[in-house]
C-alpha cells in the first residue's frame, strides 16, 4: 500500500441523512467540515414471504425457538437464500438464536450462506455488542469467502443496515478485523467508505490499525493515518499516542516523538511506562544509548519505576554496540533495584557475550539462569552454541546440540548457523557444507552471511570447485555476495587458470542484477588479468 490510498482521507466526512424511525444515532455533527457532504444511507428491503416461503420460515421459526432441531433437520432440504434471510431477520433481536440458525445452516448447507446471510449475522451480533464472535466469524468465514472483493462484503452491510435496526459499530468491527489481518489496503477502504457515509471508527479500532502498520515498520503511513484521526476528530488515548511516539523514533525523527510526549498532558492523556519505554527503545536502536540512559532517569523523575522491559532495551542496546561492561552494570542495578531478570534478560547476555567470543563468561550466566529457575529456550541454546563455534570450540557446541532433545527443544535456522559459522572458524570448509545440507534439508533458510562465510572458507582452502558451487546456490537464491568475497573468488580462479569460469559467474550476476559493491573493480581486475596473461603468451 502506498500514500495513493489516503487522498481519499479527506473526502466526505459528514452526517448521514436520518429517519425518524431508525434508531441508529448520527454521527457527532462536529465532525462535520466545510463544504463537505456525506452520501445518504441505502435502505434495501427484502420482498415479504408468501406462500409456501412463509409457511416455511413460520414453521422453521418455531421449531428453532423450541429448540427442536431433529424437525428442523428435514426441513433443511429446503432451505433457500431467502429463506434464511428472513429466519435471520425474525431472530434478530436474540443474537444466540440467530448465531445458533447461522451455524447450523452452516453445517447443513454451508453453500446457501450469502454476502447477505452473512451480514445479518453481523449486524445482530454488533448490535448486541458481541464484537468477539463477529470478528471471529470475519476472519474465519466472510473475509476469506469474499477475498476477490473485499469492498463488496461492506456494500452488503450497508444495504441491511437499516433493515436489521443495526449499530455503526458493525463497520467498526470490518475495519478492526482489516487491522488486526494486516489487510492494510483494504482496512485503509473500509474506513474511505465509511467516511462516506458519515460513519468513523472508535480509537480502539483505529490502534488496532496503527499497531499493525507500526508492526510491519510502515511508519510513514501510520503517521498519515494519525493526521487523519486527529482531522476527524477521533481523541487519541494513551495506547494511540505511544503508537505515535513509537513511530516517529522509529522514523528517526526523535523531535517529533518528544513533541508528542509533551502533548499528551494537554490531551488528557497521562504517559505509561509504556510511553518511556517506547523512547528508550528508539534511542537504543540508533545507538544513543547517553539519551536512552537520561531517559531512564527522567522516568524514575516522573514516578515511574523502570521495569524488567526498561532494563532489558537498555541491556540489549549496550550488548548490540559490544558495551557489554557497561550492560552487565545495568543487569547488576535491575537486581538491586529488585526487579527479576527474565529469560529475554539472561538471553540477550548471553547472545552479547557469545558475539565477542567470550564462552566462559556466557557459561556462567546459564549456570546463574539455571540456578535462579529461569528456563531455558532455543535461543539460549543457540547463543550458547555461537560462543563456542566463534572459538572454534565444535566439539562443545556439539554436545550442547545433543542436550537439545532432552530439553524438548529441536534445533532451528540459528543453530544450524552457529554450527556453519564454528567449522568455517576452524577453516573446515567440506564440514560446513555438510552442516549447510542438513540444514536445508530440515527445511531451514540459510541467510547471505553463512553463505559468504563458506565461500571465503572455500577459498582459503583453495577449494576453488566448492566455492563455485556455494555462490551459484547463493545466486538462485538472490542473495548479494559480499565484494571481498568475490574478490577472493576471482582471484583464485584466475590464479588456477581458471579465468573463463570467473568470467562466466560476473556475467551471471549481471543477468540476475546480483552485483556485489566495488564490482566494476573486481571485473578490472578480472580484465586486466586476463590482458597479463595473453602479453605473456
Amino acid at each position: 500500500m502506498n500514500h495513493l490510498h489516503f487522498r481519499r482521507f479527506s473526502t466526505w466526512l459528514g452526517l448521514a441523512r436520518t429517519d425518524p424511525s431508525n434508531p441508529i444515532k448520527p454521527p457527532n455533527p462536529a465532525f462535520l467540515g466545510r463544504n463537505r457532504t456525506v452520501l445518504p444511507l441505502p435502505h434495501r428491503t427484502i420482498p415479504d414471504p408468501l406462500g409456501q416461503d412463509l409457511d416455511f420460515i413460520n414453521v422453521a421459526y418455531s421449531h428453532l425457538v423450541h429448540s427442536d432441531w431433529n424437525k428442523l433437520a428435514v426441513m433443511s432440504n429446503g432451505l433457500t437464500p431467502f429463506r434464511i434471510m428472513h429466519v435471520l431477520v425474525k431472530t434478530k433481536k436474540d443474537h444466540v438464536l440467530a448465531l445458533e440458525f447461522f451455524k447450523w445452516v452452516d453445517e447443513k448447507r454451508p453453500s446457501l450462506h450469502s454476502l447477505d446471510t452473512y451480514s445479518i449475522i453481523l449486524h445482530v451480533l454488533t448490535r448486541e455488542k458481541n464484537f468477539k464472535e463477529a470478528e471471529c466469524m470475519l476472519r474465519s468465514s466472510a473475509i476469506p469467502r469474499n477475498l476477490d472483493s473485499p469492498l463488496r462484503l461492506f456494500e452488503a452491510l450497508l444495504y441491511t443496515y437499516r433493515l436489521c435496526d443495526s449499530s455503526p459499530r458493525v463497520f467498526d468491527c470490518l475495519f478492526n478485523t482489516y487491522a488486526h489481518l494486516k489487510k492494510f489496503r483494504n482496512a485503509t477502504d473500509v474506513f474511505c467508505r465509511m467516511k462516506d457515509y458519515g460513519f468513523l471508527p472508535t480509537v480502539e479500532a483505529c490502534n488496532a490499525y496503527l499497531s499493525a502498520l507500526v508492526g510491519a515498520c510502515r511508519t510513514d503511513i501510520a503517521l498519515t493515518f494519525y493526521k487523519e484521526m486527529r482531522q476527524c476528530r477521533i481523541s487519541p488515548n494513551s495506547y494511540t499516542l505511544n503508537m505515535v511516539i513509537c513511530a516517529h523514533s522509529r522514523s528517526g525523527n526523535f523531535d517529533k516523538a518528544f513533541e508528542v510526549f509533551k502533548e499528551m498532558e494537554g490531551m488528557g492523556c497521562r504517559p505509561t511506562n509504556v510511553t518511556f519505554n517506547t523512547l528508550i527503545v528508539g534511542h537504543c536502536r540508533k545507538g544513543l544509548l547517553d539519551m536512552a540512559m537520561r531517559l531512564k532517569e527522567t522516568m524514575a523523575k516522573s514516578g515511574f519505576q523502570a521495569n524488567v522491559i526498561t532494563y532489558n532495551i537498555l541491556i540489549h542496546g549496550f550488548c548490540k554496540e559490544g558495551k557489554l561492561h557497561e550492560a552487565n552494570r545495568i543487569f547488576s542495578e535491575m537486581k538491586t533495584m529488585d526487579v527479576s531478570p527474565n529469560v529475554v534478560t539472561y538471553n540477550v547476555l548471553i547472545n552479547g557475550y557469545s558475539q565477542v567470543g567470550n564462552s566462559e563468561m556466557s557459561s556462567m550466566l546459564h549456570e546463574e539462569m539455571v540456578r535462579h529457575g529461569i528456563k531455558v529456550d532455543i535461543l539460549t541454546y543457540n547463543a550458547l552454541i555461537l560462543g563456542l563455534c566463534k572459538e572454534g570450540k565444535t566439539k562443545k557446541a556439539a554436545y550442547l546440540v545433543k542436550e537439545l532433545d532432552k530439553a524438548n527443544l529441536a534445533p532451528n535456522a540459528s543453530t544450524f548457523s552457529a554450527l556453519i559459522i564454528g567449522q568455517c572458524a576452524r577453516q573446515n570448509s567440506e564440514r560446513g557444507f555438510q552442516l549447510y545440507r542438513s540444514m536445508k534439508k530440515n527445511g531451514f533458510d540459510p541467510n547471505g552471511d553463512i553463505f559468504n562465510k563458506l565461500i571465503s572458507t572455500f577459498c582459503k582452502n583453495e577449494d576453488f570447485k566448492g566455492a563455485v558451487q556455494v555462490l551459484k546456490e547463493m545466486l538462485e537464491r538472490r542473495f548479494i555476495p559480499e565484494s571481498d568475497v568475490t574478490f577472493e573468488l576471482v582471484k583464485g580462479l584466475c590464479g588456477t587458470k581458471k579465468t573463463s569460469l570467473a568470467k562466466e559467474l560476473l556475467k551471471e550476476m549481471e543477468r540476475n542484477r546480483l552485483l556485489p559493491e566495488n564490482y566494476e573493480k573486481i571485473k578490472l581486475f578480472l580484465i586486466e588479468d586476463e590482458n597479463d596473461g595473453k602479453e605473456k603468451v
